[in-house]
């Protein structure tokens, strides 16, 4: 995990209106800052929030050393820059624990400090929420349509760099299995999984063309018989043949990373109990989503890669959550823009339950309220204590607690929640907030 500063990790408009603001008393002012999303992407029924971890990681090192303020110096006025050199968040952070699901207008995060304080945090909170809620949010549909069979992420070539380490974060709250990604791996303990590609079974060409069984037996020699073996780099129904034939019945696996997969899959499947491998596994990879992954479950699939549509902004639409100014000095204020609307005052928020476990409803109301009556249902809070005076609480959830949450959140959907067809979202939101008032 790197260990430096984070303050430039945001937009030049956030420290310009910390300068405009410390030339009033309004810039100290107790103001109420919330993280919701108006709207789920479409064609989604639920959202998933992840990256809360992260983000406190990342504000213990949202510092401004010597760099940073040489950076803003050459726009900001010295008194700002005075300010940002001694700037430390100290004020508290409620918000919705990772692996919580969430729909539109629940309150995700709510910030409470002074203006100047907690205005400066906006673009770092909602970078890290809407990347990592959009990737946890497609990971969990592929992992519903996968079923019982396990995937892996492998979509670090398709993405940036420190993107790719924070999205197969995110992917494993949600379900999948493991990563190619290293830097995951040793940063947040994600297990990491990978093999060869095919330029490795190209590389094993000579004078006499390609040697497919060499490079079989290349790989197998390093990483063991209980590898996997991608069969596919020239003539499948032959790569198959060389495959059990270096390694035996008893090879782990075989890859299958282009074609009609379902068809390649039953096709495979009945070649390797004929050559007396029925225990050798089918992964499949290439371009899969959620749909395709879906279409796959009646084929003898036994694992999924996923890589593009998992990562990128195609297959994990952005979750577009904002961040918005509702409270000043105890009084609700509200942006009543068409279509970009927010709802005053400081919110909190339980999700009401059937007695066997599936939601009913999620009930917003104002924080300084008594939790609403359910008419019989069980409920449950859904903000937790984040952040105390600047510090994170102890005993916060971890990765493997958020993961587990997440699993049987999704249990407790209505059944239609879980389909991949459009519709509105999975769970209806009713709002008990009175009179908002414009100030």
């Amino acid at each position: 995990m790197t260990t430096e500063n984070t303050a430039l990790l945001t937009d030049q408009y956030e420290l310009t209106m910390v300068s405009a603001a410390l030339r009033h008393p309004m810039a100290h002012r107790q103001c109420t800052f919330e993280v919701f999303a108006r709207r789920l992407p479409d064609g989604r029924r639920y959202g998933v929030v992840a990256g809360t971890g992260r983000i406190l990681d990342e504000l213990a090192r949202f510092r401004f050393g010597p760099d940073e303020l040489a950076s803003v110096s050459r726009f900001l006025d010295d008194d700002t820059v005075e300010w940002l050199r001694e700037y430390r968040f100290s004020g508290d952070i409620d918000g919705y624990r990772e692996g919580e699901l969430y729909f539109p207008g629940s309150p995700i995060l709510t910030v409470r400090a002074g203006f100047a304080e907690g205005v400066l945090l906006e673009t770092l909170i909602l970078s890290i929420l809407n990347h990592d809620s959009a990737i946890a949010s497609a990971a969990a549909r592929m992992v519903s349509a996968a079923g019982s069979r396990p995937i892996i992420e492998m979509g670090s070539r398709r993405t940036h760099e420190r993107a790719a380490v924070a999205g197969a974060r995110a992917a494993y709250l949600a379900g999948v299995a493991a990563t190619s990604n290293l830097e995951a791996a040793r940063t947040y303990g994600v297990p990491s999984a990978g093999t060869a590609a095919h330029a490795f079974t190209l590389g094993f060409t000579g004078p006499d063309g390609p040697d497919e069984k060499a490079a079989f037996a290349a790989q197998i020699e390093a990483l063991g018989i209980g590898t996997t073996l991608l069969v596919d780099t020239y003539d499948i129904t032959r790569g198959v043949r060389n495959a059990i034939e270096v390694a035996g019945p008893e090879l782990g696996g075989v890859r299958i990373d282009s074609g009609d997969l379902g068809v390649l899959a039953r096709q495979v499947r009945d070649q390797l109990d004929d050559l007396g491998a029925p225990n050798t596994k089918i992964v499949v990879s290439g371009d899969l989503d959620e749909y395709a992954i879906a279409s796959l479950r009646a084929e003898p699939v036994d694992t999924y890669g996923v890589g593009t549509s998992l990562v990128t902004g195609s297959g994990a639409p952005t979750a577009g959550m904002v961040y918005k100014l509702v409270e000043v000095g105890g009084l609700p204020v509200a942006k009543r823009s068409s279509h970009k609307e927010s709802k005053g005052g400081a919110k909190t928020a339980i999700r009401a339950a059937r007695s066997t476990g599936t939601i009913v409803e999620e009930i917003v109301y104002r924080a300084t309220d008594d939790a609403p009556s359910t008419r019989g249902l069980d409920a449950r809070p859904l903000q937790i204590p984040l952040v105390r005076g600047g510090d994170p609480v102890d005993g916060l959830p971890t990765l493997d607690e958020g993961r587990a949450h997440l699993a049987d959140a999704l249990v407790s959907l209505p059944w239609e929640g879980l389909g991949l067809s459009h519709g509105d979202p999975a769970v209806p939101t009713r709002y008990l907030l009175g009179e908002d008032r414009d100030v």
